[in-house]
């Protein structure tokens, strides 16, 4: 059984209905509550169940976001940010209200809960919050303009289930134009299934592809099992945490080429073929098309 608790709401559910209905009982008779029923949103999160499985979308706050911003009548992108762009300081640029910046950008990380597809987008952009110019701005309207066309897409969540953990791991080296350092992607999966997700500036420069991808590999291994050297910089000690999770054999280590490589999309902006694929991959359905239960 699993229960979450925020602040006065909890969220609870096991593969035992029976399981639920004495927690149930035995909460109504220490407190004075509610019961809501089936989840069918949290915290800004649209949730639809069925036996078939579960959607997770933010639809009704993106909504709510491109009219907070005017940007409802705004042109559709097809991808959140174009290949090629690099964005820069550009101090020769016009300055722009760094209120609205910084409430964007926070909006935009909320959304990113059930909107892999924009993370590095939203934390390549969040990198100049502290002076933004006209060049930010425009990519930060871009997002949204993209995330318009394609606001009822979520995460798909079959109902089958296995603890098989798989995760992958990669890495832009000296993307970032503020500083030079690499820009780490990482996501895990659980039986197939998205469960988390990152896109991170690392916190040292690497002189070598092998540096970088040990610390983007490093982290992406932390995600599953914890490490004691989450804040150290020196490459030796995460080499060797991986080494010793690999003989322990917590884990195997695997080339995936390009073409099958799903962290790609948290290091650099993509074309839109790569982008609809690797967006399958994750498990990112349109909510118009979810399936229905059998016999519907």
């Amino acid at each position: 059984m699993l229960v979450q608790i925020y602040v006065d709401d909890i969220i609870f559910g096991s593969t035992d209905p029976a399981l639920s209905r004495e927690f149930e009982d035995l909460m109504k008779s220490k407190f004075e509550m509610s019961m809501m029923g089936k989840i069918n949103n949290f915290l800004g999160l649209n949730i639809r169940q069925n036996r078939e499985g579960i959607f997770i979308n933010q639809e009704k706050y993106t909504k709510n976001l491109l009219e907070k911003f005017g940007l409802t009548n705004s042109t559709k992108l097809r991808v959140p940010m174009a290949t090629g762009i690099k964005l820069t300081p550009s101090l020769d640029k016009p300055a722009v209200d760094i209120t609205l910046y910084r409430s964007m950008i926070g909006s935009l990380l909320y959304l990113t809960a059930s909107r892999p597809d924009i993370m590095f987008s939203v934390c390549n952009c969040a990198r100049y919050q502290s002076n933004p110019r006209e060049p930010h701005l425009t990519a930060v309207k871009n997002i949204f303009r993209y995330l318009k066309g394609t606001i009822s897409l979520g995460l798909w969540y079959p109902s089958n289930t296995g603890f098989f953990v798989q995760a992958y791991s990669d890495v832009d080296l000296g993307g970032c134009n503020l500083d030079r350092k690499s820009t780490s992607g990482g996501c895990q999966f659980l039986d197939g299934k998205l469960v988390s997700w990152q896109s991170k500036k690392q916190t040292c420069v690497s002189i070598s592809t092998a540096e970088a991808e040990y610390v983007a590999a490093a982290a992406c291994t932390s995600q599953i099992y914890g490490s004691k050297h989450s804040k150290t910089k020196h490459i030796a000690l995460r080499y060797h945490f991986i080494k010793d999770h690999v003989e322990d054999g917590n884990i195997e280590v695997h080339f995936v080429k390009t073409t099958d490589q799903l962290a790609d999309i948290f290091t650099k902006p993509l074309d839109e073929k790569s982008l609809v694929r690797i967006i399958e991959g994750l498990g990112m359905i349109d909510g118009n098309y979810v399936p229905c239960e059998k016999g519907e």
